[in-house]
């Protein structure tokens, strides 16, 4: 698997008061690479069933599954997902013949242990609405675990999954393409939508071919033609009853995700965002159409501030567009606690003394600009939002402002930015990062990624750990 490490450097705008630029590190969408169990089920996953042969589909999870196989957590090759184990998906001797699942609850019997847990942290655990909640999952996995993965996102009754379609990892080489890997992405958004959970596919990452750009860095579609072409390969792969709602693209405000022939700006955003929203409206009116999440950011050579880009997506006509669509935000608190505003006193820490910094206030600016911009109506999905913590992590953390945060904190303030979220009608679905992209390579590589997880790796045996905003999530009312 490919390590990543990303260092942003970026020099903030609109702060509440003169400041050295600073470093902050944004949790940027990752890159897929196919692990080597997940290619070879899928390769023959595609070699049993033509194209005349109806797409196939994950089978319904049983009461009583079978005794487990895996090889041990500590054992394999680290893979973001692995954990309790409960055996595969396919039985030995079988061939891939799936049906889809109605929806229904899944048992799980775990093949190890869980790792031995501090006494239980008291985190207060309100009552909230699973139809306004959901989590984004690392679905990269072979079959055997990822019908796991699933069961623990059911576990913390969301009622949302929220899957990236990295296109230039579903369909690398050609428009026409239907890759292994696109076969292998049908079943498991089928197979979340069958037993219940309701879905959310974030499309970004154009392929090499269809940009002429330098490939170094990550960007849309040189014509944004070819991301409608996209589209209807994913409706009539995964069919649009599976799937909920579309998010067009993932930060776009950060060159590292927009580097391409279209404007680096909320206009150049609106030339991909505009035909792709009115396609799905014509072919799947009951799919939302989310533009997609800012990173909450400052101006920089390699950024655009996410309110000065919003109000660009508006200038650009993004306020004629209000059937079936929702405005994305990435509401990050960094060290902050969900219901503060900025600026804070204590600036010697140097993270709360800029608004970017506050979740509260991220999303206050957004609806603010939202109905100056006639867009009163329209509600904010939080398509990504979260705390990260380092601790009990046995390498330096990636940055200083990791440190600030505890598990009881994660688990106290994810708790009470969901509660901010339902008391308000502006705000719609919103999506936790994440719940397992934590594993040991990550946390060795230092990648923020792992500090928001919350299914994570025990030091030194490897087994799988809850943490406490798992376990609240999971135990509340």
């Amino acid at each position: 698997m490919r390590k990543i490490v990303i260092w942003v450097i970026v020099v903030l705008g609109a702060a509440c008061r003169p400041q050295e630029p600073v470093r902050i590190i944004i949790t940027p969408t990752p890159a897929h690479t196919a692990t080597a169990e997940a290619t070879e089920q899928a390769i023959a996953l595609a070699a049993s069933n033509t194209p005349e042969q109806p797409t196939p589909t994950l089978p319904p999870p049983t009461a009583t599954p079978e005794p487990p196989t895996a090889t041990p957590y500590a054992t394999r090759t680290p893979i973001a997902g692995d954990g309790q184990f409960i055996g595969s998906i396919l039985g030995p001797d079988s061939t891939p013949s799936f049906i889809v699942p109605t929806a229904q609850p899944m048992t799980a019997v775990p093949s190890t242990p869980l790792a031995t847990l501090p006494p239980p942290v008291v985190v207060p655990s309100p009552s909230l609405d699973a139809n306004r909640m959901g989590i984004q999952i690392y679905y990269n996995v072979d079959l055997e675990n990822y019908q796991q993965v699933i069961w623990q996102a059911q576990q913390l009754r969301v009622g949302w999954v929220k899957f990236q379609a990295d296109w230039s990892f579903l369909q690398p080489n050609a428009p026409d393409e239907i890759s292994p890997i696109m076969r292998m992405f049908e079943l498991q958004v089928q197979y979340a939508r069958g037993v219940g959970l309701k879905t959310i596919l974030s499309v970004t990452k154009a392929p090499a071919w269809a940009r002429r750009t330098q490939q170094s860095q990550d960007g849309p579609p040189d014509d944004p033609q070819d991301l409608v072409r996209f589209l209807a390969i994913l409706l009539e792969r995964v069919k649009p009853e599976f799937i909920d709602a579309i998010e067009i693209w993932n930060e776009p405000n950060f060159r590292r995700e927009w580097q391409g022939a279209l404007p680096f700006n909320g206009g150049g955003y609106m030339q991909l965002f505009r035909p792709a929203y009115q396609f799905l409206r014509q072919n799947a009116p009951n799919v939302i159409v989310i533009t997609a999440g800012l990173a909450p950011t400052g101006s920089s050579q390699d950024s655009v501030d996410d309110f000065v880009f919003l109000q660009q997506m508006y200038d650009a006509g993004l306020g004629e567009l209000r059937d079936g669509i929702a405005v994305g935000v990435h509401p990050y608190g960094w060290g902050n606690p969900p219901d503060a505003l900025c600026c804070a006193r204590n600036n010697s820490r140097g993270w709360d003394d800029n608004p970017h910094f506050f979740f509260l206030e991220t999303l206050n600016k957004y609806r603010e600009i939202m109905n100056r911009n006639g867009h009163k109506d329209v509600q904010l999905w939080a398509t990504e939002f979260g705390w990260a913590t380092w601790e009990d992590f046995p390498t330096e953390p990636p940055d200083a402002w990791m440190t600030f945060n505890s598990p009881a904190q994660q688990a106290e303030y994810t708790l009470r930015a969901f509660e901010i979220g339902q008391s308000r009608a502006d705000i719609g679905v919103m999506v936790l990062w994440n719940l397992n992209f934590a594993n040991t390579e990550r946390i060795e590589a230092r990648s923020e990624k792992s500090a928001y997880s919350l299914l994570v790796p025990s030091f030194p045996d490897g087994g799988l750990r809850l943490r406490p905003l798992y376990e609240s999530l999971r135990d509340r009312p």
